[in-house]
């Protein structure tokens, strides 16, 4: 049986366990606290506490065949004693336990499209220059590198998948609506690209099951949208008031909602397609939060 082990099992992580899960595989998540594994055990995968600079390193499973990276850059002003140098806190801890593992042929590493910077709303491709405007996006991009040139060195495939802005069950715009968490922010010419979990998932395991040489991957739906379009959707889908509206420039955002405003661009993700065989099941914002609101009234779980 094949053996998945993510480090990180968060949002994310979780959709792309599921998947594996149902796929036959046996899986593996951690979580910073005990709590954290219970709720990863009670998935039906196993759980392991793990926290970089604090627990150590942990001992790995032989069986394991397949690694996931979902544990974002070590934040220099945040870091642990002895994970104030390397980026990657997971490269930093468990290195020489990953290259010690007999059967592991796959490493995946979730990054985040932030890495391509501002591009002033033109489309882009994996072949796009990385110019980050951030340092936490810069950070991204220095542990890309030293995943591709960790797996280069001891002979295994890694992939890297460039995440757009992440929704689904639980994390979407018509649940931040209801909980008065959202702010109509317009900032002329702004669209997002956007990406539901479930397919998310469909693209790692698409990774996983490809003996493709390719290894870095755009993870976006069909259509970069406008924030205040996507949330006039939402609200009318869910007959839920929209907040008031609020310029850009007046607006009070946390230094990493404006970063993120701060950057506009068009993601295509036709190498998905092409390369993976990857269908989306969401192509457009439209019919992932008909999903999630279609599964709420039902009382399911969006997917």
């Amino acid at each position: 049986m094949q053996h998945l082990f993510i480090f990180g099992l968060g949002f994310s992580a979780r959709a792309v366990a599921r998947a594996a899960m149902t796929a036959g595989m046996h899986v593996t998540g951690t979580s910073r606290s005990e709590e954290g594994t219970g709720r990863i055990r009670a998935m039906g995968a196993e759980g392991v506490v793990f926290e970089p600079g604090r627990t150590g390193a942990l001992p790995l499973d032989p069986s394991i065949t397949h690694l996931l990276v979902s544990v974002p850059p070590t934040d220099p002003r945040k870091a642990s004693p002895g994970l104030e140098g390397p980026d990657d806190p997971v490269l930093a801890t468990m290195a020489d336990a990953i290259r010690a593992l007999p059967k592991l042929e796959w490493i995946g590493y979730l990054s985040t499209i932030g890495v391509y910077g501002d591009r002033g709303g033109a489309w882009i491709d994996e072949e796009a220059e990385l110019v980050p405007s951030s340092e936490r996006s810069a950070r991204r991009v220095r542990a890309e590198r030293a995943w591709l040139d960790f797996g280069a060195a001891m002979g295994c495939r890694v992939q890297v998948f460039r995440l757009a802005g992440i929704y689904g069950p639980g994390r979407n715009v018509i649940e931040s609506l209801r909980r008065g968490r959202e702010r109509l922010v317009i900032k002329k010419g702004q669209v997002f690209n956007r990406i539901h979990a479930d397919d998310i998932a469909r693209t790692v395991l698409a990774g996983m099951a490809s003996q493709s040489p390719v290894s870095i991957f755009n993870v976006t739906d069909d259509e970069p949208a406008a924030p205040q379009e996507v949330m006039a959707f939402a609200a009318a889908l869910a007959g839920l008031a929209l907040p008031p509206a609020v310029p850009f420039e007046e607006a009070e955002l946390s230094e990493m909602a404006r970063t993120f405003y701060g950057e506009c661009k068009r993601v295509r993700n036709q190498r998905i397609k092409s390369v993976l065989g990857v269908e989306l099941a969401y192509p457009t914002y439209r019919e992932g939060l008909r999903a999630v609101w279609a599964a709420e009234q039902a009382g399911g779980n969006g997917g």
